[in-house]
């Protein structure tokens, strides 16, 4: 009679032909054909990984489970009124506690195992090591802990079960145990807070080093514009009301250090040499993003900052770790800045200081004569690079077939 009082309820009925309906319209949409570009119609069939899909799936297993305990409520009501013994419910609550403690173990299994290969690639910078030890550390201890109270929660639920053999005892207050789970807790998250604090402090040091290099990084969209020091090693003022066209960042050339600025087209970096990168953004938030150097900080309109950091790894070296022979350092723009977000990438280069050195020779400056005629200023006469011209052909072939900058 219940069992029936619950197949009739209106309430249990119309929830099950909403999920029905709803379930319906998604595989409906899913499975309707696309056109393509060349105008042929496709099939995609269903789309088994979509958001709905597994909402719905979530709340059919909820309803199967709800109509499961109802049954098993419905039959121990009639064992009892029949006289016989019913379900012993401490019992089922308890493999119930052991089913979800096993399928849960696995489950992290699964995570760190599956997900946990898709973690960041090998550091590439001398910060990057102290980040990942501390990353590394805190993932340690916090499933150390996990595992031990997900065992102790579950485990104790289904050894120390309700029974008629025993009467539970009951513990109002303990002041020892109520010390232990409160003092060593503090005691290791004031350790992880400390150790992160000090490894911020050496990844945000913003103390000058002889020999620092300036680049400047300014992304609009959708692309990062770059600009190295000249001979004099500085780098003139911006100011975001000169750009134009052929001044595309502005640049301030009341500022006489303005004038030796490079332009370049790929992020060419000596290695084990300090980098500070100059942020900027031009139009919304952009994201320098650089993931083997463990280097993320945001590019804020009318907000510019800094990041400073040291590549340890050559291009030519990573190639041989990662076994790739076409493997490029690059730089991302970790926000969602527009819908050529995607492309707004630029090749990092790492190579030995010699060979920055060839490079940087090569760069031509930001001021052409195009820009002299703009701004009236007398024409200077091209210099071509002592350094660039003194290397023989074959030597130049290869540099150029090493350090090709993007198309």
């Amino acid at each position: 009679m219940g069992f029936k009082k619950l197949i009739s309820s209106k309430k249990t009925l119309s929830l099950f032909a909403a999920l029905v309906l709803f379930g319906t319209n998604i595989l409906m949409a899913q499975s309707t054909g696309g056109t393509a570009l060349d105008g042929s119609t496709t099939n995609k069939g269903v789309a088994w990984g979509s958001v709905g899909y597994y909402t719905l799936l979530f709340l059919v297993a909820c309803l199967c489970v709800a109509i499961f305990g109802k049954i098993l409520k419905v039959y121990d009501l009639t064992q009892k009124m029949q006289g016989k013994k019913g379900l012993n419910w401490n019992n089922i609550m308890g493999v119930c506690c052991l089913i979800f403690l096993i399928a849960g173990m696995y489950g992290a299994y699964w995570s760190l195992t599956v997900q946990g290969s898709m973690k960041l690639p090998i550091s590439a910078s001398v910060h990057g090591v102290a980040i990942d030890d501390m990353f590394d550390l805190t993932t340690i201890l916090t499933l150390i802990v996990f595992v031990i109270t997900q065992f102790l929660l579950f485990g104790f639920l289904f050894l120390y079960r309700g029974s008629d053999k025993r009467k539970a005892y009951f513990l109002p207050h303990n002041n020892t145990i109520e010390k232990v789970w409160t003092i060593i807790p503090a005691i290791v998250l004031t350790i992880l807070v400390v150790f992160g604090f000090f490894t911020w402090q050496k990844v945000m040091d913003t103390t000058p080093e002889k020999g620092d290099i300036n680049i400047d990084v300014t992304g609009h969209q959708f692309a990062w514009e770059l600009r190295y020091p000249g001979p004099d090693g500085k780098l003139g003022d911006l100011d975001f009301r000169l750009s134009s066209p052929l001044n595309i960042l502005g640049i301030n050339y009341k500022d006489a250090n303005s004038f030796d600025d490079l332009r370049a087209d790929t992020l060419v970096l000596p290695v084990n040499k300090v980098i500070r990168l100059n942020i900027h953004a031009q139009d919304v938030i952009h994201s320098v993003y650089m993931p083997h150097f463990r280097v993320q900080l945001n590019a804020v309109p009318g907000l510019p900052t800094f990041f400073k950091f040291t590549p340890t790894i050559t291009t030519v070296q990573m190639r041989q770790i990662t076994d790739n022979p076409n493997f490029e350092y690059l730089l991302y723009c970790n926000k969602i800045c527009g819908g050529g977000h995607y492309n707004m990438q630029k090749v990092v280069r790492v190579v030995s200081q010699a060979e920055y050195q060839d490079w940087i020779a090569r760069q031509k400056p930001y001021l052409t004569d195009q820009l002299r005629q703009q701004l009236k200023m007398p024409v200077a006469p091209v210099l071509a690079p002592v350094a660039a011209a003194a290397k023989p052909a074959g030597q130049d072939k290869a540099l150029a077939n090493r350090l090709a900058l993007n198309k």
